[in-house]
């Protein structure tokens, strides 16, 4: 099942920057202003956890070193409150360590200060297609959701069945109904989910 993200939904691409050097963030501010995001500025970790704008899809950019909270430990409350991005890191001296576990803590790019704004722009860009399919996958999985709500608990199971190839012999073994009534279900199913043929059943997904 394709759905499509609605346009709107990503017409507007925000970034967040934290950021304690007062020159990194206005040249960052008037650099994605001019590439046409929505940017918001934050001088310490603490004024951006508290208040997390509720927009989507949006990024953060954060020095590794920043006051208070360090980068690292603003990307962990981001994952702790749900509210995980992707977060491109740039730093002017970080060490080895830090750099792994923002790589697994699932950072999307580390860039060392003087930043290249064209591996920034990059960077940031790689950053939205990724926020973008995520959006995708969650429409797709509450359309997929609420379809599904209609079927009954029996054509329920006969779905999971087909959907893992199982032929209308083994469906009728494994729920101890006959052919006729197994047929009978696999038509409901395709019927009140919109596909004729099973390979469409499996890209329903």
């Amino acid at each position: 099942m394709e759905a499509l993200v609605n346009s709107s939904l990503l017409a507007a691409q925000h970034i967040f920057i934290i950021d304690d050097d007062q020159s990194m963030t206005k040249l960052l501010k008037i650099m994605f202003k001019k590439m046409g995001y929505s940017t918001y500025v934050y001088n310490n970790a603490i004024d951006f956890l508290t208040a997390i704008p509720d927009v989507s899809p949006s990024i953060l950019i954060t020095d590794m070193n920043i006051s208070k909270i360090t980068g690292i430990e603003v990307q962990a409350e981001l994952v702790r409150l749900e509210r995980a991005m992707p977060v491109i890191f740039i730093s002017g001296e970080s060490t080895v360590a830090q750099s792994i576990v923002a790589l697994k803590q699932g950072a999307m790019d580390f860039l060392l200060k003087p930043v290249n704004q064209q591996q920034l722009k990059a960077a940031v860009e790689s950053a939205f297609v990724l926020e973008a399919q995520k959006i995708q996958l969650a429409i797709n999985k509450a359309s997929l959701e609420k379809t599904l709500k209609t079927l009954s608990p029996r054509e329920r199971e006969v779905y999971r069945l087909m959907i893992l190839g199982y032929n209308n012999t083994e469906i009728l073994k494994a729920l101890n109904i006959s052919l006729p009534t197994t047929k009978q279900y696999k038509m409901a199913v395709m019927r009140k989910l919109k596909v004729s043929s099973l390979l469409e059943l499996i890209n329903f997904q």
